[in-house]
This record gives C-alpha cells, structure tokens and sequence, in this order.
C-alpha cells in the first residue's frame, strides 16, 4: 500500500551540547542542556512546545514522563523512544506523524546521556537480557566481542580487509578535525590505525566508539509555523524503520534497510545518485560499510570495493559522516542516534560551518540499534533536503 507523504513538515533548530569524555552530571543535566541550545536557536520557550520526545539510557528510571515536570513542561503529545542508534529517525518520524495529525505543534526531540567513570560498565550489566544469557556463559559479554565476529565473517564472506574499515575510520577523523564538538582531535593515519592495539580480534582500538558524555536536539514543526517564525528547516522527504529484520539468519550481514529501501526512495522521490552526503549509524566501521550496501549505493558484498575507489572526507566524492560520526566525535550513549541526524539538518540548512559540504541540497541519515547478542534488532533512515535558509 502506498504510504502517507510527509509533506508539510519542517524540522529545525539543530543542536549539539558539547561532548566531553567524562561528567559528573546527569542525563537531565545533558538534556536540558540541549533542548535549551535549540529552544534558544529557534527562540523559543519551553511553554510554546507541546510535543516532548525523549531517547536516553542513564536518565533510568526516569522517562520522558518525569522530564516533563523536571523540565517544567507541559505536552499533550510524549514519546521515550529507548532505541539507541535508531531513535533519532525513528523520532523524527513519529514528531512528524503527530505534527500532520494535529496532535502537537511543536515537538522537541531530545537524545542525551551522562557518561561517569562507571557508567558504561553499568548500562552493559543492565543493557539486554538476551545478550547476557547468550553471551555471558561464554566468558565474554559487551559489544567488542559481538562485533568482532560480525566484522570477522563479514571479511570472510567478502574479502574485506582491515585497511577497507581503515578508509572510512581515516576519513571520519579528517572530518572531526574540522568539527568543533568532536572528542577526537588528533589526526589517525591508515598505518596508525593498521598499528593499533588489537581489543578483540579482528577489531583493533580505533574501531570502537569512544563513550562519552553529550546531547543533541531539533524542533518538528509544520512548515508553515517555520516561515512564520522566519526559521531555516529542512523537509523530511520519507522515512522507514524495521525492527527484528531478517530474524533466520545466522549472523546479521544485513538489515532491516533492505526490506523497505525501495519505498524510501519511492516517497522520497530521489535515488542514490540524489543524495549530496550520507550519515551512517557508525559504532564500528563494519556497521557502516553494511549501511552503504543496504541504503543501495553499492551491491551486498561490495563496500569493500566502494571505499576504495571514493573519498569519504567533506571534500571527497562521497561525503560521509561528515561531523566524525560517533567513531571520532564520541558516542553519548543514545545520542549517539542522533548525532547524524543533528548534523544531516545543519548541512541541508546550510549551518554547518566548519563542516558544510558544497551544495548539500539533500542528504540521507540512517540508524542502527539495540544491539543483542547477535545483531541490532533496529533499523531506521530518513531523507532530508532543504527547506529554506532564510
């Protein structure tokens, strides 16, 4: 069946909180932070919103539900979206959904998190029940371990090498260097990388996420309230989301993109070759060389090759995660499912400063989430393109 179009959204008033790699402060903290930087962009007061949604993994046991009275505010519309690396597209989706419906005006979507010296370490105690049975007799448990094996059958099966994750874990740092909130500010050579201490083989240390602390935030609205408020926004030309994708196989070589990319691209009315940049879930490189097979710029098998013969840098051929993604800018826990989506709407706003790619009328941002013991259970993407710069 034919899906409604999302015509006569706006999304605007991206913000990124500063990360730092260590806060003694909470997820509240971070998430205030955040919705104040993009009530402020878009000038704003908490009283003018009435959608509130929310992503976060140590704001527990609070919800969306308490923010809204630590916050002070007072929505008729309220989403928790604990989707981790999916939640930015998925949010997005469900704003604009509650914005044609009539059900809010105004939505803030909001992903944030704390990062204590202990904090990583409890959420992974705590993180998933199924990764703990399937994983924790064995003698390991954590994300390293898992992805290890998904980057070592992905070599296996396609010839990849580990100078082909190397490429885009290079080009991201290239790009932090010209972002101002990155974590990561020092430049990374392929034979840094190639050199790196090994963590759990084939993955090496510069292929895993450094957790950190941090918030991101954007406003939904109609289009209409946005040319009223003179805002620059960008349109949501379609978006999907698939969850427990492709349950049988074996190990996840691929995901839920594939089962509704084609209805992406239909909605959105654009093909790969319409697409200026490409924002990629990116906890390891792996995840994101996956991504760019199952979003259709290349076939299932061949990013190896696709890397190699384009530069993923700002300025290069492909532009790709072009604020350093999480692998250089850092992972603020379920921020880390925005911080793609934030950086995607600064680019087709023309706001991007440091970072801005040359005519980036339209770009693609796509999420990848809640990892079990085998495979991420959720996926999402989006399509975005310039509304107006005013």
């Amino acid at each position: 069946m034919s899906r409604q179009s999302y015509e006569g959204v706006a999304i605007v008033a991206p913000y990124s909180h500063p990360y730092v790699r260590y806060s003694v402060d909470t997820a509240h903290w971070w998430i205030a932070k955040a919705l104040r930087g993009s009530l402020d962009a878009a000038g704003l007061k908490p009283a003018d919103l009435d959608g509130f949604c929310v992503s976060s993994f140590t704001l527990f046991p609070d919800t969306a539900v308490g923010l809204t009275q630590h916050l002070g505010l007072t929505p008729r519309w309220l989403d928790h979206i604990p989707m981790g690396g999916a939640s930015g597209v998925v949010a997005l989706r469900r704003a604009a959904r509650a914005v044609q419906a009539g059900d809010a005006d105004i939505v803030a979507c909001v992903a944030g998190d704390t990062n204590h010296i202990d904090s990583f370490r409890n959420m992974l105690s705590s993180f998933s029940r199924f990764a703990m049975d399937a994983s924790y007799p064995y003698g390991f448990g954590g994300p390293n371990a898992n992805f290890a094996l998904l980057t070592d059958r992905y070599m296996r099966e396609y010839g990849a090498t580990r100078a082909d994750f190397g490429r885009i874990c290079v080009a991201q740092r290239s790009n932090a260097m010209r972002y101002p909130n990155a974590v990561m500010k020092k430049p990374l050579s392929l034979d840094d990388y190639l050199n790196a201490r090994p963590i759990a083989d084939p993955i090496a240390l510069f292929d895993c996420v450094m957790p950190c602390a941090g918030s991101e935030c954007f406003l939904v609205m109609s289009e209409e309230e946005a040319i009223r408020r003179a805002l620059p926004y960008a349109c949501l030309d379609g978006a999907i989301e698939r969850h427990n994708a492709h349950a049988d196989d074996p190990i996840q070589l691929r995901g839920g993109w594939t089962m509704d990319i084609d209805e992406l691209y239909a909605m959105a009315g654009r093909a790969p070759a319409d697409i200026d940049l490409l924002q990629t879930y990116d906890d390891y490189p792996v995840i994101s060389m996956m991504q760019i097979e199952d979003l259709g710029f290349c076939g299932k098998g061949e990013g190896p090759a696709f890397v190699r013969r384009h530069d993923l840098t700002i300025d290069g051929t492909f532009p790709h995660n072009t604020s350093g993604g999480q692998l250089s800018a850092g992972q603020a826990g379920a921020a880390g499912g925005y911080i793609g989506l934030v950086e995607a709407l600064r680019q087709v706003t023309g706001t991007a400063g440091n970072t801005q790619v040359p005519a980036a009328g339209c770009a693609m941002v796509s999420g990848f989430g809640m990892i079990n013991f085998d495979r991420g259970v959720c996926s999402a993407a989006a399509i975005i393109s310039e509304g107006a710069r005013i």
